[in-house]
């Protein structure tokens, strides 16, 4: 399946883009970024500790155990906060 992945904040500055198309085979958020991981050493550092990023499936929060069955579009960033 093809996705276009979003990433945010420091998440774009340490993979060096804000968006790429991913072509996957990926079931589950944490199966596409165990792939993304392996893309090279940006992404590794991006994704070093998941606890720090969070995730959307088509501008909705998810886990990283959704599956991706359907989705278009992922989106990492990191938590927010309020103030």
């Amino acid at each position: 399946m093809t996705l276009e992945v979003l990433y945010f904040v420091w998440l774009r500055e340490r993979v060096g883009t804000g968006r790429e198309t991913v072509e996957t085979g990926a079931a589950t958020v944490a199966d596409l970024v165990a792939e993304l991981r392996a893309r090279g050493e940006g992404h590794a550092a991006a994704f070093a500790d998941t606890r720090a990023v969070r995730v959307a499936l088509d501008q909705e929060l998810a886990g990283f155990d959704a599956p991706l069955e359907g989705v278009r579009e992922v989106a990492f960033f990191p938590p927010m906060t309020g103030g």
